[in-house]
């Protein structure tokens, strides 16, 4: 049964394959339960979209792959072939997991995805794209090596990282026992949460400064942390982090930015 599905799915996609774009709707196993979509590029963008919506639908366009590429001198007189420019997915459902990937791991596709609201995500992108998220509620696994995250109108948990871009978060509502994460190596976190928040907070800048409108009470805690190395030595090391609670305090939220500026609001 599973094979019988692989093909019709592939048909699915070839059917709707044009203009450098193929798109296909993916059934789930239980549309009663939450899906699960796993998206991973080497290059491109990843775009995600909640709808009132039982399945799951992927566009991808493939991007001309020739542009920018000087004319071999061995070709002279000759008219050159071109691959197709499109995305060449390689899409598999199983148990409510939706598993998205290109054929050709090198190939440069921009996605756009259609989940169920109630979906969960796990988002991955190397090169040559940002990654957008917008209504959806579930947990949001997201990592972008060399681009930008925007998740706008999400509910329950994230852990975001761009290692060179911004970080740009907007919940609607927490999952109020799940801790989250926020970071970036090159860029500002700017987060934006309910005024219920409770939590513990631990908030780190190496060169930018951080800003809340929540009232956040700092604790004594000492960031100095101490051992003794293999090799016998002793090492002392004061970690310059501010860490403080929000409305008495509750799961750690982290929010770590190596060069860039940190915003945490409250949501209006």
């Amino acid at each position: 049964m599973t094979k019988l599905f692989g093909i019709a799915l592939i048909s699915t996609a070839a059917l709707f394959a044009q203009d450098n774009l193929e798109r296909t709707a993916v059934p789930l196993h239980d549309p009663s339960r939450p899906a699960r979509v796993v998206a991973h590029l080497l290059n491109g963008a990843i775009t995600v979209r909640g709808a009132d919506v039982k399945e799951v639908t992927v566009e991808a366009r493939g991007r001309s792959e020739r542009e920018g590429h000087e004319r071999s001198p061995r070709a002279d007189g000759m008219r050159r072939l071109d691959l197709p420019g499109n995305a060449g997915l390689d899409i598999v459902e199983e148990e409510n997991v939706v598993r998205v990937r290109t054929a050709s791991p090198n190939q440069n596709v921009d996605l756009v995805i259609t989940v169920p609201r109630r979906s969960s995500l796990q988002l991955k992108s190397v090169n040559n794209g940002d990654i957008t998220v917008d209504q959806v509620d579930g947990e949001i696994d997201v990592d972008d090596l060399n681009g930008k995250i925007t998740l706008k109108n999400v509910s329950g948990s994230v852990v975001a990282h761009s290692l060179n871009g911004s970080v740009t978060v907007s919940l609607d509502r927490i999952d109020s026992a799940k801790p989250m994460s926020f970071s970036t190596l090159n860029g500002d976190i700017d987060v934006t949460i309910p005024d219920t928040l409770k939590a513990n907070v631990v908030m780190k800048t190496d060169a930018g400064e951080i800003f809340s409108d929540f009232d956040v009470k700092l604790t004594t805690q000492s960031n100095m942390t101490s051992k003794k190395e293999s090799d016998g030595s002793y090492r002392v090391h004061f970690d310059r982090a501010l860490r403080g609670t929000i409305n008495g305090g509750g799961p750690e939220f982290q929010f770590t930015s190596f060069n860039g500026q940190i915003y945490l609001r409250k949501k209006k």
